[in-house]
């Protein structure tokens, strides 16, 4: 009860405490100091419940752990309790410590510096009797060498135990004997192999640095004797792992580890080989194809593998398994490893990325930056890998297929034969090795590494036979590419690493075809540039070939190959969207991206010239000379200021042309197609909808992906396809669309504005070349077209009910739109007449100062005016015309036959080609252009958003240039005031 009562009291004491100060019970960071074992000296131990440092009692130091505390030396443990020890010194008596330190003994001979008793070589420490007594005096007791003993001591001297079997065999005891070589605890016969002279050193050749190894200087030697007398298989796999450590390197040297196998390896010829592989011989590992340059190209480009892959179908087979052989530094076989678990894989990675990598025909990358010091604390032994393709024969009989490897770092008498390209001067190899932290240690096996070499890039190529219908492949290779690291600060280097499977076909027929198909059309090409060439100098009505004529042969030539390398351009890249994707048996794969370079130029090609066509029509259509032949004359009376009868014409209102030229500036830049719907649409297809998926370096033509799946890289030509194809299709449809729905049912501008000028009762000519140009018919049939409302819908009604004439250039036709050549009379009459106003723009010289600007050219226009509608009406017999129909074959070279000398020549043109000189009449121009566009910044970029964004920017840019130049040069040459073009 009372203990009760006092447990209640100090409940309410600390409540009331805590209640009275509450800033006890608010939160705080509850910290230590960070302390490490190595940080507590000698004289201290590292506690690992306090995690600090405490003293150690009297004559005790730290233990090599530093997690406790031992007697001092010469001193014996008392007593221990609890994790403390009692320490107290031997007895003169009795100096010696024993060996478990709870006892002090007289030492039969010397003293280690731990105080405890040391016996000669040979020897084992006896310190108790049979029954466990101590004795007063240790006993060294010697151990027997000889037969039939043939015992040493332990290695920690406790007791006699059979020395090892290369001393018995060498020397018939267990000492070795001077004739002998002692090498990492073995005894060998002499002159058996050549013992190296000094310190065996591993150069890494990226440093120019040769470290001794510790590694090599402990077990090179005895591995390579122990392999060669005794046919010691574990010692013959460390000899082999020694070799693929120092690369595979051959030279003239005999006592590296190389030289060590080669030796060996001609050595025991004898012995035959193993697997019936001549290369692979019985006891040794498998490190080399042939011991002479010359037989990759056997090796890689003979057999094709007994299996053949296909995409798609029942017999559909994409899974590659590859096993390898693991093996330890020290020779020990492991363990068969399935390596689709990324075993060859240094970056992490989820397992279904990681198995990405051994889909047959993905194409796989990649690429990390890893730690020196993660290396160095995950790979403190190295491991070594003989790869296997894994054939399945029949269920439960599997063969395994030797995959060999190119070291790129391989030298052969200091000469890097596998960087060559002709690969008969390689040397292909077997095992290798991911990351090296062992051969770069100097002073021990255990301390650290000076330089370290990692596996830095590896590769798996798999090449196609050619010609196969059945895919099948030759066997794969796998390049590998070290880096060596000099280690300085382990925890802030790195070093990149890449992983890839790539797959390649020989390109070399495709690449003839490609050069075929460009050489022949490219002379089409030439031959029609000169027929547009001939065709142009017949319509400036010049007959000399001077430097002109040179440019715009080669202006002309650059359109026409411009297309060229589109068309190859275009059918290259739907022949491997087509051919790679829906293939079932593999018969082809994609090129690589090295290979896709050549692709990248034509596309480039492609594009520039087609910017030289561009700009050249657009220099053509800004240049153009255009005027509106007004028809109206004054047919009402008024009276006139100043007159005395009040008689007078009214004049005519020029309304009716700037409202002409005002739809003229508007359908400059109209097109056949909406540009902005079309890159919304290929964006929306590509992006969104996922064509751009088939792009992808894999097989699958699925449009979706997963989050979770490995996604390869894109194909540059691949992509390409897709894009165009995209595009062309997409505007092909709309053209289409506006051809034969929206311009039938909704709007036609290019009509309109023809059947504008016949109800403004104004006609357009224009000149797109000196001599040549276009003509637009537009004299109203009711006479006059300035009127009112009332008369205007009257005289649209009789038009209707074809109560009038038809609105045709010649009587009972109704074709207003022609195609002329003229002759260079008539053409030198319209220079003539607007000659006072080029001297305007030209030197001041030239320009009469008196002259009033403004009046000069209301006189042109007036002038023009009359010249041209009187040559329409055939009053000047030197400047007649002729109207007649093209022959078609004029049509398709777009040349004409005749050439106009004595009379102009008006050609009918149903098919309103005027618009030649305007956007509309150059869509196919502007589409492949906006395409090329489009593809460049796409291959450039990777990003189909960037490349709609930059190609509408493009479009709105060229569009505002085209309306402002347009609209100053049709005031320029209409003589209309630019004011009224709104």
């Amino acid at each position: 009860m009372a203990t009760g009562t006092l447990r209640s009291r100090e409940f309410i004491s600390v409540y009331l405490i805590f209640l009275l100060k509450p800033e006890i019970c608010s939160c705080e960071l509850f910290s230590v100091s960070f302390t490490r074992p190595s940080d507590c000296g000698v004289e201290n131990y590292f506690d690992i419940s306090s995690l600090s440092c405490v003293k150690c009692g009297p004559n005790q130091i730290s233990s090599k752990s530093g997690l406790s505390c031992e007697c001092q030396t010469g001193f014996k443990v008392l007593g221990s309790g609890g994790g403390s020890v009692t320490c107290q010194r031997c007895p003169e008596p009795t100096p010696g410590v024993t060996q478990d330190g709870y006892g002090c003994i007289r030492c039969p001979g010397s003293q280690g510096e731990d105080g405890k008793c040391q016996c000669p070589t040979g020897h084992v420490l006896v310190e108790r009797s049979l029954d466990g007594s101590p004795l007063p005096e240790a006993v060294c007791e010697a151990c027997s060498g000889t037969e039939p003993a043939f015992s040493v001591p332990d290695p920690k001297g406790n007791r006699c135990v059979r020395c090892q079997d290369s001393f018995i065999n060498t020397s018939q005891s267990c000492l070795c004997g001077s004739s002998n070589t002692l090498a990492g605890g073995m005894c060998f016969p002499p002159n058996n192999l050549p013992v190296p002279s000094n310190t065996p050193s591993i150069y890494f050749a990226q440093l120019g640095l040769a470290v001794p190894s510790a590694w090599l200087s402990s077990f090179l030697y005895s591995s390579a004797a122990a392999c060669l007398l005794f046919s010691n298989r574990t010692a013959c796999q460390a000899l082999g792992n020694m070799c693929v450590l120092n690369m595979h390197s051959l030279s003239t040297l005999s006592n590296d580890a190389c030289g060590l196998y080669s030796n060996i390896y001609r050595a025991t010829a004898a012995q035959g080989n193993t697997q019936g592989i001549p290369y692979w011989r019985v006891n040794l590992p498998w490190l080399y194809y042939g011991e002479q340059a010359g037989l990759a190209s056997r090796v890689l480009q003979t057999d094709p593998l007994p299996v053949g892959f296909s995409f798609k179908g029942a017999n559909q087979n994409t899974n590659m398994e590859l096993l390898a052989a693991v093996y330890s530094v020290q020779g020990e076989f492991l363990r068969w490893e399935n390596i689709s678990r990324g075993t060859l894989q240094l970056c992490p990675d989820t397992g279904t990325r990681l198995q990405a990598a051994y889909a047959f025909g993905t194409a796989y990358k990649q690429k990390c930056v890893l730690s020196v010091s993660d290396l160095l604390a995950g790979q403190s032994e190295p491991l070594f890998y003989d790869i296997f393709l894994v054939q399945h024969k029949a269920p439960g009989d599997r063969r395994l297929i030797a995959v060999p490897a190119l070291n790129l770092n391989l030298q052969f008498n200091g000469q890097f034969v596998n960087q060559a390209s002709n690969m008969n001067s390689w040397y292909l190899t077997r095992r290798l090795v991911l990351v090296d932290t062992l051969t770069g240690r100097e002073k021990s096996v255990s301390s650290n590494p000076r330089v370290i070499r990692v596996a830095a890039d590896l590769k798996i190529r798999f090449q196609l036979v050619p010609n196969t219908q059945k895919g099948e492949v030759y066997p794969p290779l796998v390049t590998v590419s070290y880096s060596d690291i000099l280690i300085s600060d382990p925890a802030k280097q790195t070093v990149p690493v890449s992983f890839s499977v790539e797959y390649e076909m020989d390109q070399n027929e495709a690449r003839i075809k490609t050069d075929i198909a460009l050489g022949v059309l490219g002379g089409v090409a030439v031959v029609y540039s000169l027929l547009k060439t001939a065709s142009w100098k017949r319509r400036i009505a010049s007959p000399l070939i001077d430097v002109q004529t040179i440019l715009k042969f080669l202006l002309f030539y650059a359109g026409d190959l411009a297309n060229v390398f589109f068309v190859v351009t275009v059918g290259t890249g739907l022949y491997w969207l087509i051919f790679y994707k829906a293939q079932q048996f593999v018969f082809v794969f994609l090129p690589s991206p090295v290979q896709e370079e050549r692709f990248v130029i034509y596309v480039g090609c492609a594009f520039a010239l087609k910017m030289v066509q561009y700009l050249h029509k657009l220099l053509v259509q800004l240049s153009v000379d255009i005027f509106f032949i007004d028809w109206e004359r004054p047919r009402c009376k008024a009276s006139k200021p100043g007159n005395a009868s009040g008689e007078g014409k009214s004049p005519v209102s020029i309304w009716r042309t700037y409202f002409v030229a005002n739809e003229w500036n508007e359908i400059q830049t109209i097109r056949k197609i909406s540009p902005t719907v079309q890159v919304i649409s290929v964006l929306f297809f590509l992006e969104v909808v996922g064509f751009s998926s088939l792009a992808l370096r894999d097989p699958s033509s699925e449009l979706q992906r997963s989050a979770e799946a490995y996604t390869p890289a894109y194909s540059r030509i691949l992509r390409y396809g897709v894009a165009t194809a995209t595009w062309l299709c997409l505007g092909l449809m709309q053209v289409t669309f506006f051809s034969v729905f929206y311009e039938r049912f909704v709007e036609d501008k290019i009509r309109q504005f023809v059947d504008l000028c016949s109800i403004s009762n104004i006609s357009v000519l224009l000149f797109s070349q000196r001599c040549f140009g276009y003509y637009i018919h537009g004299r109203s049939v009711h006479g006059h077209a300035d009127t009112n409302m009332e008369e205007m819908n009257s005289n649209l009604k009789r038009e209707a009910e074809n109560l009038c004439g038809q609105r045709g250039l010649l009587p009972n036709s109704d074709v207003q739109t022609f195609q002329i050549s003229v002759t260079s009379r008539l053409r030198a009459q319209y220079d003539r007449i607007l000659e006072p106003l080029s001297r305007q723009n030209g030197p001041s010289r030239l320009v009469d100062a008196s002259a009033n600007p403004f009046e000069q050219s209301t006189k042109a226009y007036h002038t023009m005016n009359r010249f041209l509608g009187s040559v329409i009406d055939h009053a000047h017999r030197e400047m007649d015309y002729i109207v007649k129909d093209k022959l078609l074959f004029e049509t398709v070279i777009g040349m004409e036959f005749i050439e106009p000398l004595e009379q102009s020549i008006f050609y009918n043109d149903d098919s309103h080609s005027f618009a030649d000189v305007i956007f509309y009449g150059n869509e196919a121009t502007l589409l492949i252009f906006d395409m090329l566009f489009f593809c460049v910044v796409d291959l450039a970029s990777q990003s189909f958003v960037l490349a709609s964004v930059l190609t509408y920017l493009q479009q709105l840019i060229f569009r505002l240039v085209r309306n402002s130049l347009g609209r100053r040069n049709l005031a320029t040459k209409t003589l209309v005031d630019k004011r009224f073009l709104i």
